[in-house]
Formats: structure tokens, C-alpha cells, sequence
């Protein structure tokens, strides 16, 4: 593949990347920085690309990386006192019960979550991009969306109480 190729099938992908990226940082800014370093970064290692067909399952592994990266970063860099005040800032502008109670999944079973339901990856494709059996996403998939309704029945609950 030359970067010609790269760049417009790049290019094409970068909407879907953005939208996973988001759901899985829930932050524009880290969001967009989190698609322009895997863009970047597939630009500089697209020779190890060995099968062109597996482009995009290649860069939203990129993608799903990055994202873990810029977590661990800001797990690092905040404090336990910042925590609460950035939590409720969040709430006040940005409340979603989905997108809330997918934030609180485990990073595996969200990740399934968001490769299946929201960038609509069949159950090969997201298997290819997590590098695990199809059937460990069958599971994680049926677990996470087992926590899902527990949390939003309770969460349905709670509101009508």
C-alpha cells in the first residue's frame, strides 16, 4: 500500500475512528488527538501492513491502543481531589445513562461494546481487532450487556424513586 492509498482510505475511516474514539474517551479534544496519533502512527508502520483488506481492523486496533495509552496518562497525571470535580463538571454538560454506564464497563467488555454496537463491526471483525476468539467477544459481548441493563434498570430505578 503507498501513501497515496493510505491517505484516502485514511480518509474514509477517520469519521468511524472519531465516533469510537470519543465513545471510548468521552472527550472531544482526546478524541481528535487520539485519531490524528493513529493516523499518524499508521502512516509511519504502514509497510508492516501485511493484507490491505485488513486495513480498518488494523487501525482501530491502533485506534483502541492509543485510547488505553491517553487513559493510563491521565490516570497518572490526576489527582484523587480533581476526580470528583471533573466527574460532576462531565455530568452537567455531557449526561447520557448509556453513555455512562458504558464509561463504567470493564476496558474488555467495553471495548466489544463499542466495536459492535456503535462502529457496527460484525463478531469476525471485532475478534480481529481485539486479537482474541470470536468466542471470548460472544462472551464478553453477552456479559457487558448483562452489566448494561443491571445498571440501567438501576439507574431507572433510582430516578423513579
Amino acid at each position: 500500500m503507498n501513501k497515496n492509498e493510505y491517505a484516502k482510505r485514511a480518509e474514509v475511516l477517520k469519521s468511524k475512528l472519531y465516533r469510537m474514539a470519543m465513545l471510548h474517551l468521552g472527550n472531544e479534544d482526546m478524541a481528535a488527538d487520539a485519531v490524528s496519533e493513529t493516523i499518524y502512527r499508521g502512516l509511519i508502520s504502514v509497510k508492516k501492513l501485511r493484507k490491505p483488506a485488513y486495513f480498518d481492523t488494523w487501525m482501530t486496533r491502533i485506534l483502541i491502543n492509543e485510547c488505553n495509552k491517553q487513559w493510563q496518562q491521565i490516570k497518572r497525571e490526576q489527582t484523587v481531589d480533581e476526580l470528583p470535580e471533573s466527574a460532576e463538571d462531565e455530568k452537567a454538560y455531557d449526561y447520557l445513562p448509556l453513555k455512562e454506564a458504558i464509561c463504567q464497563l470493564p476496558t474488555e467488555l467495553k471495548e466489544v461494546i463499542i466495536l459492535r454496537y456503535y462502529i457496527d463491526y460484525t463478531l469476525a471483525e471485532t475478534a480481529e481487532s481485539l486479537d482474541i476468539p470470536q468466542g471470548t467477544v460472544v462472551t464478553r459481548q453477552r456479559r457487558a450487556l448483562k452489566l448494561l441493563k443491571l445498571e440501567l434498570l438501576e439507574e431507572e430505578q433510582s430516578n423513579e424513586s
